[in-house]
């Protein structure tokens, strides 16, 4: 038997010192006690806001996908559209926000596809993953200041090629593709 996802073992927090605080990079160390009562002095969180990110299809069969330079493994990627969720925004309002912002798309029928978590053992953040089918450009995208990105329209045969070819390597965007395409 499955159980549920749940909150029945959760820790308790005893104190918690923030070792660095910048837009991009916030980590604490909690000092936590168990639930057989022992204490770990020493647990790292990274804390981010969530995530979204988009399969975006036109309305012709086309998927938009961007490729971006990612400085951490010092790679050019093929990746999804996708960005961090602002303050005050849902899930959805997000998604649709970053796709118009990075490719200029919009419009078509949205459907929530999953939720997930880049490292639920040391990280704050879940991903918010949409489908949006029958997009269309309407707009120029507007990048931030330190976004440098190409928008690409790849057929379903291109994408799948990406995926057996392992040139699609950001997991978070990896694991909607697999569960649309596999059509669980």
């Amino acid at each position: 038997m499955l159980l549920p996802n749940d909150h029945t073992r959760r820790w308790e927090i005893l104190s918690t010192e923030y070792l660095i605080r910048r837009p991009w990079l916030t980590a604490r160390r909690d000092k936590v006690l168990l639930p057989d009562g022992r204490i770990n002095p020493e647990y790292y969180v990274v804390e981010y806001p969530d995530w979204v990110n988009v399969i975006a299809i036109t309305r012709d069969g086309q998927f938009v996908m961007e490729r971006q330079y990612r400085h951490a493994v010092a790679m050019t990627c093929y990746e999804l559209p996708c960005g961090v969720m602002e303050e005050g925004e849902t899930p959805l309002q997000a998604a649709q926000r970053e796709l118009l912002e990075e490719t200029g798309y919009t419009g078509g029928e949205w459907t929530h596809l999953l939720d997930i978590t880049p490292n639920p053992s040391s990280m704050s953040n879940f991903t918010h993953c949409f489908l949006a089918t029958g997009v269309a450009k309407t707009a120029t995208p507007h990048l931030d200041a330190t976004e440098e990105l190409e928008v690409h329209l790849l057929s379903r045969e291109e994408v799948l090629t990406l995926l057996k070819e392992n040139r699609l390597i950001q997991s978070l965007m990896l694991t909607p593709l697999l569960k649309y395409f596999s059509g669980i």
